[in-house]
């Protein structure tokens, strides 16, 4: 047997019900020639009794029978929900419009006027028996629908109520880490203090050793302090950040570069920009963004001074930022690691910093819709590229996520 093969499709089944065994005998015949499955009944009781048992496809049912009549079998039909869709044909020798609206008025769908020309008979069947299978396959799929939509209401609420939950997740983190930074600021700011006081008032009585000890001290709690500033900056781009507005990318690197003005001296590195276009976002979080990517191009250099070029791309949707440096470059196995939060690639001896300088450019750019990547080779440089949307693309997006 080939388990591949269709199945058949049931032949459909019609109720002939008529007093008079010769017109039975004729529909029953020429209906089963034509394929369809047939069953009989000689009065209104029998038609009723059999059409809720095996459920017929269609039922043609003379009008003028004993006992009751056709009006009234229709009407019983009619008032059982496992029949009531079951479409009836009435076969009737009534020529009066009256009777043909009370056909119509207890249940039937069509009729056929007696003495029956057999071959009007199967058209008016096969149209009735079409309608019929296509109001199946309509309920089918109406139920199908109905079961997809249950199911997709019930993911979007589960999805509405994980959604919910992350975000009074993210805001109590959020805020606990603003309250564990905040409170840990104090306490190390005492201890550099009182580190420095003793260097200061008894540096003629300690020895070199003892000096040594307090710099290294004094050194791991402003490294700690870095280490919170960082993680308050973080924590805060969500809760503290401000409406967007439209601001010139020009500006922000300008003040970018400004607040590194000692490390460019220091290093003799070289910046230079393309024609930057306005954008709409947080003026405070890129130009955060900006600082970080120049402060890294300067900080990662190799043995020439470092030079940084700032350019844009217009990609249609989006405006595309990159800062290409000449510095130490990246392998490409780290280029998805550097912007996990404390991961680092050097020992801090070798390059200092958090660890948290790329995972802040990165949660920065996202916040604002783009993505930010990496394009290096080690020992010629990097690219950080990352997109930002325009200016009317920014606020459908904004207004999208809100």
């Amino acid at each position: 047997m080939n388990s591949g093969a269709d199945t058949p499709a049931a032949k459909p089944t019609v109720l002939i019900v008529d007093d008079t065994p010769a017109n039975i005998a004729i529909l029953a015949e020429h209906l089963g020639s034509q394929g369809l499955m047939v069953m009989v009944a000689q009065d209104g009781e029998e038609a009723v009794e059999r059409a809720c048992f095996a459920k017929p496809d269609l039922v043609l049912l003379d009008v003028m029978m004993p006992g009751i009549g056709g009006f009234e079998a229709c009407r019983r039909l009619k008032s059982f929900p496992e029949t009531k869709d079951i479409p009836v044909i009435f076969m009737t020798a009534l020529s009066d419009i009256s009777d043909k609206m009370t056909a119509y008025s207890v249940g039937g769908v069509d009729y056929v006027t007696k003495p029956f020309h057999t071959d009007e008979v199967l058209a008016r069947v096969n149209a009735h028996l079409s309608l019929r299978a296509m109001q199946r396959e309509l309920a089918s799929q109406n139920q199908q629908l109905q079961q997809e939509i249950a199911v997709r209401c019930a993911a979007e609420q589960v999805l509405a109520r994980r959604t919910e939950e992350l975000a009074r997740s993210n805001a109590e983190l959020e805020q606990l880490a603003y309250v564990a930074s905040h409170d840990l600021q104090e306490p190390l700011r005492m201890i550099t203090s009182y580190l420095q006081l003793i260097e200061k008032r008894y540096k003629d009585k300690i020895d070199t050793d003892a000096t040594e000890f307090i710099e290294f001290a004094v050194d791991g709690a402003k490294r700690m302090q870095k280490l919170i500033d960082d993680l308050l900056a973080y924590s805060r781009l969500g809760s503290r950040a401000k409406p967007f507005q439209s601001t010139s990318c020009a500006t922000i690197v300008k003040d970018a570069i400004q607040s590194l003005l000692a490390a460019v001296e220091e290093s003799g590195a070289q910046i230079t920009c393309g024609n930057l276009p306005a954008v709409v976002g947080d003026q405070a979080q890129l130009t955060h963004l900006f600082q970080n990517l120049i402060a890294n191009a300067i900080k990662f250099r190799r043995s020439q001074s470092p030079h940084v070029h700032i350019d844009v791309e217009d990609t249609g949707e989006s405006w595309c930022f990159s800062v290409r440096d000449n510095g130490i470059g990246i392998a490409p196995e780290y280029f998805e690691r550097i912007f996990v939060m404390f991961q680092r690639l050097h020992s801090r001896s070798t390059y200092p910093g958090t660890g948290i300088g790329l995972a802040l450019c990165k949660r920065i750019v996202e916040h604002h819709h783009g993505r930010i990547w990496v394009e290096s080779v080690p020992e010629e440089g990097s690219v950080f590229k990352f997109t930002l949307p325009k200016a009317e693309n920014q606020s459908r997006l904004t207004q999208g996520a809100s």
